[in-house]
């Protein structure tokens, strides 16, 4: 099948992935169809599968790429800093990292149940090894004497969706700015593991 005239993979195809995930966002993976996002890249329906076999490929390689460039970009902050400066700089990212990609985090979080279960064990996978990650910290904290938690897996899911929670409500231009933000959340994330908070 020819490509549309002006099209190319290295332009339209990451273009395809834009419009995928706008439109996934906003109208839910269930109810857009191929026609409307080659209509949103501005090309013939047919067209879209020389970028993607399917809607289904198209989901799991929106979700895959959040994954994987939510954990390369954990691997460039990462430090040998104490299990406390560890837990701060992870909370400040996980923040910064999700708000700086809203629509990317809606679809990775609300549409998992419309993967292959071949699909969604790999995004499970990407999950856990980004989530392993906090509670290694956890763990880290707990063996040194520096949290007080019982559980240091629960509470690193626990953590993760207040962290994550701040894209469902945060808005530009509100009263606080995101970094205001930041400390009120890591505030609450020390007292959660048993570490007295700095005012």
């Amino acid at each position: 099948m020819a490509r549309t005239s002006g099209s190319s993979a290295e332009t339209t195809g990451p273009r395809v992935k834009e419009a995928a995930l706008k439109l996934f966002a906003q109208h839910g993976f269930a109810a857009v169809s191929m026609r409307q996002i080659a209509s949103e890249v501005g090309v013939q329906a047919g067209a879209l599968y020389n970028y993607t076999p399917d809607k289904q490929s198209l989901l799991f390689d929106l979700m895959r790429d959040h994954m994987v460039g939510l954990a390369a970009a954990w691997e460039h902050q990462k430090s040998d800093e104490s299990a406390i400066a560890q837990l701060e700089r992870f909370s400040r990212f996980h923040i910064r990292y999700h708000h700086e990609r809203q629509d990317a985090v809606f679809i990775a979080y609300m549409e998992l149940r419309n993967l292959t279960p071949e699909n969604f064990a790999i995004i499970e996978k990407l999950r856990g090894d980004y989530e392993a990650e906090l509670v290694a910290i956890l763990e880290r904290g707990v063996q040194k004497g520096d949290f007080s938690i019982a559980e240091p897996k629960i509470a690193a899911m626990a953590l993760i969706a207040m962290l994550t929670g701040v894209n469902t409500w945060f808005r530009e231009g509100g009263r606080l700015l995101l970094s205001e933000v930041e400390h009120v959340y890591l505030n609450m994330v020390k007292q959660t593991v048993g570490v007295s908070p700095r005012v």
